[in-house]
């Protein structure tokens, strides 16, 4: 039987939201999305994750694809305040005592590199992925703008003990475009609890970045497409959101 064109594009379109959804190319299908129920994230554009000296870069994991993603989420970011979506960013992170990272009694203190990293070299202590350090600081190019959200975790999902879900649907979202860092961890990890709570995810390839082996890249990503979400690009994001009006100034 041959599917009709309201079979084959997924995705979330608010009643009543005053005009046609745009459809965004992507994998398996393409995804219908309603710019007044869409909204950018972007995950953990720290110098922990992403400049030279932090966090990553001491434990030796290879941030050399960092910059270039750096760009293209810019690039995400900027279309997508020119359309009207909100861009929220997160932080992850801990008081500078640690005491949100959890002990031997969490599984945290033995899973986070950045622990394991300062527990093997002390000199280290306090300066990685503590609050108001500039290893948890967003990095200079993917400063929020007014008008945009910040939103700190204390463990790798973003809907773990935040006010995330709530800020969504006090919005109306139900839609949410992925980019940042790592894909396979605080990205997937997000993006399966937002699939959860029933949100239409899609990560964009090229804006999300892992430090590590490419095959890490690639597992994330096949588990989206597959079983979690969808897959797209940021060119295709941002030819499709440019259909949308310019927001007010």
């Amino acid at each position: 039987m041959m599917l009709g064109e309201e079979q084959t594009v997924a995705g979330y379109a608010a009643a009543g939201s005053g005009g046609e959804a745009l459809v965004l190319p992507a994998r398996p299908e393409p995804l219908r999305l309603d710019p007044k129920a869409t909204a950018v994230i972007v995950v953990d554009m720290q110098n922990a994750y992403a400049s030279k000296g932090g966090y990553l870069d001491l434990a030796g994991f290879d941030i050399s694809g960092a910059a270039a993603t750096i760009d293209r989420i810019a690039t995400v970011v900027e279309a997508a305040r020119a359309a009207g979506l909100p861009v929220i960013f997160f932080q992850n992170g801990w008081d500078k005592d640690y005491r949100e990272a959890g002990g031997p009694g969490s599984p945290n203190f033995y899973k986070s590199n950045a622990l394991k990293k300062m527990r093997k070299s002390p000199e280290l202590a306090g300066t990685m992925l503590a609050k108001g350090t500039w290893d948890y600081d967003l990095v200079d190019a993917l400063k929020p703008q007014p008008g945009d959200y910040v939103i700190p975790k204390p463990r790798y999902s973003a809907f773990f003990n935040t006010n995330l879900d709530t800020y969504l649907r006090a919005r109306g979202i139900r839609n949410l475009v992925f980019t940042g860092i790592a894909t396979n961890v605080c990205v997937e990890s997000t993006l399966r609890d937002g699939f959860h709570l029933e949100y239409f995810c899609v990560a964009l390839e090229d804006a999300t970045h892992q430090a590590g082996p490419e095959f890490a890249q690639k597992a994330a990503l096949y588990n989206i497409e597959t079983f979690f979400g969808w897959v797209s690009t940021v060119a295709d994001f941002c030819g499709t959101i440019g259909q949308q009006p310019p927001a007010n100034p």
